[in-house]
């Protein structure tokens, strides 16, 4: 579930799409079979923060700068075209104004152009990486990237944790504000989801959607459909959400320490949820923690399989990764596997021809990327990537029986061999 404003391709934007099912438009898995191995070549980047694809054999890295930030200067971010094999730059984009430091994010709209928000900047650029337009947005704050709607217009927020955030609409073509922005009815730290031409935003205390009405010009909230998931639970924040078409999932306790890890980084002495919240009935939701151990927390969303009806969430403090099978007709939950001392917290890779789910496993010396069956959750295949920091960013599929790795200072294809 891409969405109509998307490009045609496998991958035209974070987490596949904007439902974020973080499965492939087309093409299929991996078809990992005995024997066969996983590869990795990788490469030395600033700080990477996505890969999406555009027209076959097209591949685009998102990066941006840091250092600046920690002296009190505007950052940058970058566009490059990769070569698709061998990840050597094959066009870059001149350094894009910034501002204030956090991950943005990319896509490839269905005009073929690409977009990115980072920073408090909007950028379009066409396929060569050459800079089109350029929009500074509202509000002084990093925005953390944007949702593409069916109408083709882009959706952007700023991240605020203390003060309410506000929805900025783009027109894609002439790059100007499409409305005046609308403000949300409480700060939001996770990303923002969108299944047609309606916006779900994952407050600091509740869950919400606008609907865009094209006679009015703006997003209308619908009022009819809201859930404060934290209640009384002590918990934090939650984070980005998953739409299968019938419930959005999530999961809180997103505040944390990360570093160069999250194993460890928890900050409320609670244990994470898994959240659902039916899309028709927000009063139908229910909330079960993830590993029940104190301190448990993340910074990204789970993966609902859809056509297994298998949920996968995760504590990242912990380290701890757990799949259940949903019941439709009872909304009930049954535990499926559970693997313990295992360091997920990237967003993932689900390809459902096959049923498998790329994920990575953060340990001592380093990361691994794992690609596990998800019914399962046995494990198929596994390749360290050479990075010292556990991911905690956006992979995509490839073109081949392959995938691309963001971790924070490095890019990796994986591939079967």
């Amino acid at each position: 579930m891409k969405g109509d404003g998307y490009f045609d391709s496998p991958w035209p934007a974070e987490d596949g799409g904007a439902a974020r099912s973080q499965a492939p438009c087309s093409g299929t898995g991996l078809a990992l079979k005995p024997g066969e191995k996983l590869a990795c070549i990788t490469r030395n980047t600033m700080l990477s923060t996505m890969t999406v694809l555009g027209h076959p054999g097209d591949v685009f890295l998102l990066t941006h700068s840091a250092l600046r930030s920690h002296l009190g200067m505007p950052t940058t971010s970058c566009v490059e075209r990769i070569d698709p094999l061998t990840l050597r730059i094959m066009a870059s984009s001149p350094r894009l104004p910034g501002g204030p430091m956090w991950p943005g994010g990319m896509a490839v709209h269905r005009n073929g152009d690409l977009y990115v928000v980072y920073g408090r900047f909007a950028h379009r650029l066409n396929s060569d990486c050459d800079l089109l337009a350029s929009l500074k947005l509202p509000v002084n704050e990093a925005y953390n990237s944007f949702v593409v709607l069916d109408n083709g217009l882009i959706v952007t927020k700023n991240l605020s944790e203390s003060t309410p955030a506000r929805l900025s609409v783009i027109d894609p073509e002439s790059m100007a504000l499409k409305s005046v922005d609308t403000e949300c009815p409480e700060p939001s730290i996770a990303r923002l989801s969108a299944l047609g031409n309606t916006v779900y935003v994952v407050g600091v205390r509740s869950i919400f959607r606008y609907h865009w009405n094209d006679a009015l010009r703006r997003l209308v909230q619908d009022t009819d459909w809201r859930f404060a998931y934290l209640g009384a639970s002590g918990n934090s924040f939650g984070w980005d959400v998953v739409l299968d078409g019938e419930n959005a999932w999530f999961m809180d306790n997103g505040k944390h320490r990360y570093l160069y890890t999250m194993r460890g980084a928890g900050v409320r002495r609670s244990a994470n949820r898994l959240i659902r919240v039916s899309l028709t009935d927000s009063t139908d939701h229910f909330a079960v923690n993830v590993s029940g151990l104190v301190g448990g927390c993340i910074t990204n969303p789970p993966v609902f399989d859809v056509q297994r009806q298998i949920v996968v969430g995760y504590d990242s403090a912990n380290a701890v990764l757990q799949a259940w099978r949903f019941d439709r007709a009872t909304s009930a939950l049954e535990p499926l596997w559970t693997k313990s001392d295992f360091g997920a917290a990237s967003h993932m890779i689900l390809y459902p021809d096959t049923g498998e789910l790329v994920v990575n496993d953060y340990r001592r010396f380093g990361e691994e990327v794992v690609v596990l069956q998800i019914e399962t959750g046995v494990e198929l295949g596994r390749v360290r990537t050479g990075g010292m920091t556990q991911g905690v960013v956006f992979p995509s599929v490839g073109w081949a029986r392959d995938f691309y790795w963001s971790s924070m200072g490095r890019v990796a294809r994986i591939f079967v061999q």
